[in-house]
């Protein structure tokens, strides 16, 4: 499925807010709030999250599950195996000049 890492990633890639994937989904902006607001994996009715994987891809967003390869081959961002999105917020909190280990 897809996770709200890849929804946000996606739309920053797109260059879109949340309104304009709403419309271009079919979905309320609430709903999109709410599945951008999730831990990881999108939760919610089966239907809305294909409605929103199809308009990404529409949209020309391949998503890529773990472990997968990338068939596309056009840019994109992944994140690492193993590595902590927690590292990178704390790095933030050390302000300018903060580094990650």
């Amino acid at each position: 499925m897809i996770t709200a890492p890849q929804l946000r990633a996606a739309r920053s890639l797109l260059g879109i807010d949340q309104r304009r994937l709403a419309e271009l989904s079919g979905l309320s902006v609430p709903t999109i709030q709410r599945m951008e607001a999730s831990g990881s994996i999108i939760r919610g009715n089966v239907d809305s999250l294909m409605k929103l994987i199809a308009a990404l891809e529409v949209a020309g967003i391949e998503l890529i599950g773990e472990g997968a390869v990338s068939q596309g081959g056009g840019r994109g961002v992944r994140l690492k195996a193993g590595f902590a999105l927690a590292r990178v917020s704390d790095a933030d909190d050390a302000g300018p000049g903060g580094s990650l280990p």
